[in-house]
């Protein structure tokens, strides 16, 4: 048995929305990216494992469709992944083994920027000159934008929502476009999600905050 052979069955159509089939790799991708932006607003250890398990089931979903950059993200958030599990539950200091929630300091914003930047326009040239992408530009900046936002999320910087709120504003037309509409609603979902999760880690912000005052006093 290929491996060709077991992803095959994944591939396969599942159901039919709106006029367009529905593959079992985004049914799977849908539920399990659903289940992990859950947990992360929660704050919950669970999301790294399940989020890999999510960005195996992009991979195919992305390759697919054409989606080269988005495709490609999906190995480098596995790599994320390994690192914000280690972070959460290591990256707390002496003494702590919870990681806090934080702001992002100017210095991070400076650096996080300038590689989003360079980040989008090196990878539109890219997929504009060596791949047959039809929306190199749109591919590169939500590639960018989740890029700096895993970042924030790895550290539990309470800014990495407002980055991927800005993503996901850009990925659900351009999931809707490529025809990956249950794909489009889970990112809606996402959208939705990250609201609660902003929310969330403000509040946890906050009591961080006045304990850093109150050693400092």
């Amino acid at each position: 048995m290929t491996l060709a052979d077991i992803l095959d069955p994944l591939q396969q159509p599942l159901v039919t929305a709106l006029g367009t089939p529905v593959s079992w790799t985004e049914v799977l991708g849908f539920g399990s990216g659903a289940l992990c932006v859950w947990l992360v607003a929660r704050q919950h250890l669970a999301n790294w494992p399940i989020g890999i398990a999510n960005n195996l089931f992009f991979i195919l979903l992305f390759t697919q469709s054409g989606l080269y950059a988005d495709a490609g993200l999906q190995i480098v958030f596995i790599s994320l992944a390994a690192y914000g599990w280690w972070t959460w539950t290591h990256g707390g200091g002496p003494g702590s083994s919870v990681l806090p929630v934080r702001s992002t300091s100017r210095t991070e914003w400076t650096w996080l920027l300038a590689a989003g930047a360079v980040g989008t326009l090196g990878l539109t040239l890219l997929l504009s000159r060596a791949t047959d992408s039809t929306v190199p530009f749109w591919d590169a900046l939500t590639t960018s934008l989740s890029l700096m936002a895993t970042y924030g999320q790895c550290r539990k910087r309470v800014e990495s929502w407002w980055l991927w709120i800005a993503a996901d504003l850009v990925y659900i037309p351009l999931y809707a476009y490529k025809e990956l509409y249950l794909t489009s609603l889970l990112y809606a979902g996402f959208l939705a999600l990250c609201l609660i999760g902003l929310r969330d880690w403000r509040r946890d912000l906050v009591p961080h905050h006045r304990a850093d005052r109150a050693v400092a006093a």
